[in-house]
């Protein structure tokens, strides 16, 4: 296969999976269906787009060859009488009626997903399997659990949808609070895949998933009432992802490095972007201060990014103030990633001492985790604690999948080996040593 072949089947897919999969579930109402024939038909792509060529519309390819397997699927089951004769009418492509408050395939099939009938965890892993287009295995690696155990997790969410005659539209107003936690649960992690792809070998971001996290994010919001916890909720959401998505211009390098917050062209930063996640920030605080709204993790999270989007410079950023919303964020959400981050902020607020003080605490919990490790070398690199800091760069470095991440730990690694060895030789050690930390944990809420 060409490599432009190859190519254009990656985009293909990640463009196109979540609108075929949706446009099949709304028109056979099945999610095993929708997610067998459109994995058939990209299965198809591969034999036949190296030999035919790529056509000159992937998507509506893609579409249409679902839409073939999926009737054939049906025409061979002969317990399925009823969709059976549906799909023969439906053998066309012509749009059918669209449901529900809003004509968005891909939110209604969202809204399915985050049914009550399931619990909040599998809510959140079958939408980002057939949302999201993420595989079994990197949904199993979020969720800390082995991949024949996530498969099986998946298996039973979808035939409880089934079996409870789940329908396939976004609910009505008095349905949305109960979907609410799910929803916006799914969208920040889609969201999060796009800042920081997870998959071994995969590009370092993933744009598409990014802006179509904010599109649909859009959406919900004007689905929930003005002045409803859900609706300030949203907002809150929504402006996490336009501040850290201001950045994305400059986040990776030529040579597919991530570049660090102190490293980042502030003036490449997207200003409209920007304005407006500091105008939801304020709207949402107004409303906190008035009574009309509480305080949540997505808000928090959008005012640590509005501190940083708020300094024209790296050292202008008011890290007392971030250290007080992480803080505040650990007493109405605690988690570990949300202590680490705290660290971070308390080394630049404080000293790399204190923070590493916290850090070595959350051993037991994070052990496994990559930013972690790359934190702690980190810390211990400012300390002057050499050796150990190697130590935890390799770590960070074995547990670490993001191509770009671990680029940027091996060059900081590399640069703290020279600087051994210069010392070693009587040498000045390099300014580099004094640098803050390289990576920040997985979550848009501390960007790099």
């Amino acid at each position: 296969m060409s490599t432009d072949v190859a190519a254009a089947l990656a985009r293909t897919q990640r463009e196109e999976w979540a609108r075929v999969v949706a446009g099949l579930v709304r028109r056979f109402r099945d999610l095993d269906i929708a997610e067998e024939s459109a994995a058939e038909a990209f299965a198809v792509a591969v034999q036949r787009w190296p030999v035919d060529g790529v056509p000159p519309q992937p998507g509506a390819w893609i579409t249409t060859t679902a839409h073939r397997r999926a009737i054939d699927r049906l025409r061979r089951e002969a317990r399925r009488d009823e969709l059976h004769q549906e799909a023969l009418m439906l053998a066309d492509d012509s749009p059918a009626e669209e449901v529900g408050a809003v004509e968005d395939d891909r939110l209604r099939l969202i809204f399915a997903c985050c049914h009550p009938v399931l619990a909040i965890d599998a809510q959140v892993a079958l939408t980002l399997r057939i949302v999201g287009g993420l595989t079994v295995a990197e949904i199993a690696r979020a969720f800390l659990v082995q991949e024949t155990t996530m498969a099986q997790r998946l298996t039973r969410a979808k035939a409880r949808i089934r079996a409870a005659g789940v329908p396939f539209r976004v609910p009505g107003p008095e349905d949305l609070p109960e979907r609410a936690v799910g929803v916006l649960a799914v969208l920040y992690l889609i969201f999060n895949e796009g800042y920081l792809a997870s998959g071994a070998g995969a590009d370092p971001l993933r744009p598409d998933l990014s802006a179509e996290a904010i599109r649909l994010t859009r959406l919900v919001r004007d689905l929930f009432p003005a002045e409803t916890a859900e609706r300030a909720e949203t907002t809150g959401l929504l402006a996490l992802m336009l501040l850290t998505e201001s950045r994305a211009a400059v986040r990776l390098s030529g040579d597919g490095q991530l570049v660090p917050l102190d490293e980042q062209d502030r003036d490449a930063w997207d200003r409209a972007l920007i304005d407006e996640g500091l105008a939801l920030v304020d709207e949402r605080f107004t409303a906190v201060e008035r009574g009309t709204a509480r305080l949540d993790r997505y808000l928090l999270l959008a005012a640590v990014n509005a501190v940083h989007a708020s300094a024209p410079h790296a050292d202008d950023t008011d890290w007392d103030r971030i250290v007080a919303l992480y803080g505040a964020l650990e007493r109405i959400a605690a988690n570990p990633l949300v202590t680490l981050n705290r660290a971070i902020a308390v080394s630049e607020a404080d000293s790399p001492e204190a923070a590493l003080a916290i850090v070595d605490s959350l051993a037991g919990a994070l052990e496994g985790h990559d930013a972690f490790h790359a934190t702690r070398a980190e810390l211990l690199r400012r300390i002057g604690r050499a050796a150990e800091a190697l130590d935890a760069y390799d770590r960070a470095i074995a547990l670490a999948e993001n191509t770009g991440e671990v680029t940027l730990l091996a060059r900081r690694r590399a640069e703290l080996a020279a600087s051994v060895s210069a010392s070693a030789s009587d040498a000045p050690a390099p300014p580099a040593m004094q640098t803050r930390p390289a990576t920040r944990p997985r979550t848009p809420g501390e960007p790099t």
